[in-house]
């Protein structure tokens, strides 16, 4: 129960963001601010090594993407090739029971990053601007035939699975949200260390003991108050 001396703390956090953490301390407000210190930490090194597999997945994927380039265009995101890589695919929307162009997303998406990289678009520009939620999606079922098995899988080692690569990589996804919202990652963050590094394993293998060095993750595990 909040003290008039430590009132500030929910006028900070606010009443039900501190509250989860009072919960999870036993009622120990001073332990739970501890928590609440000891999540902010967590997130900012698992921010860290989410942006290091982010560069490296973005980078693996137009690899091979820059095979795909239509003649007459200079990369994989200039429009012709996208119009080719992600045509209209007319799909259900479960959720509002309408036919819906499960491609436009990404198309729209490149086209922004074209916007934003400027009136003459530099390819390393346009690719540094898609976010990691556009590179998840390209190993979703509907791009098997069109973007797995002719370009992708040649970025994986060979025989890894699509659909468990993309389990994977939705998951960091979710998890990388919550953590640049500042919403808690108490429950089995150690699982997501763990996804994280598989996942920086199969896409750069060769620079996995320089992630792991430069990892603050797993110290920071072994002090949860």
């Amino acid at each position: 129960m909040a003290t008039s001396g430590d009132a500030w703390i929910e006028q900070w956090l606010s009443k039900d963001r501190f509250a989860l953490y009072v919960r999870k301390s036993g009622g120990d407000r001073t332990r739970a601010l501890e928590l609440y210190e000891w999540n902010a930490k967590l997130s900012a090194a698992f921010l860290h090594d989410l942006n290091h597999l982010e560069v490296a997945l973005r980078n693996a994927y137009d690899q091979q993407l820059v095979h795909a380039t239509l003649r007459g265009d200079r990369h994989w995101t200039d429009k012709r090739t996208v119009q080719h890589l992600f045509p209209r695919h007319m799909r259900m929307d479960q959720r509002t029971r309408k036919q819906v162009d499960a491609n436009r997303t990404p198309r729209d998406q490149i086209g922004y990053a074209r916007s934003a990289a400027g009136a003459t678009p530099n390819p390393g520009k346009v690719v540094a601007e898609l976010m990691f939620g556009f590179w998840t999606y390209m190993t979703s079922d509907l791009h098997e035939k069109t973007l797995w098995v002719p370009y992708l899988h040649k970025a994986f080692p060979q025989n890894t699975d699509r659909s468990r690569v993309h389990d994977t990589l939705t998951d960091l996804r979710k998890f990388r949200n919550r953590v640049a919202h500042h919403e808690p990652i108490l429950s089995a963050p150690e699982a997501r260390r763990r996804q994280l590094v598989s996942a920086m394993r199969l896409i750069r293998p060769e620079a996995l003991a320089h992630f792991n060095a430069h990892s603050e993750v797993a110290a920071i595990l072994a002090k949860r108050p």
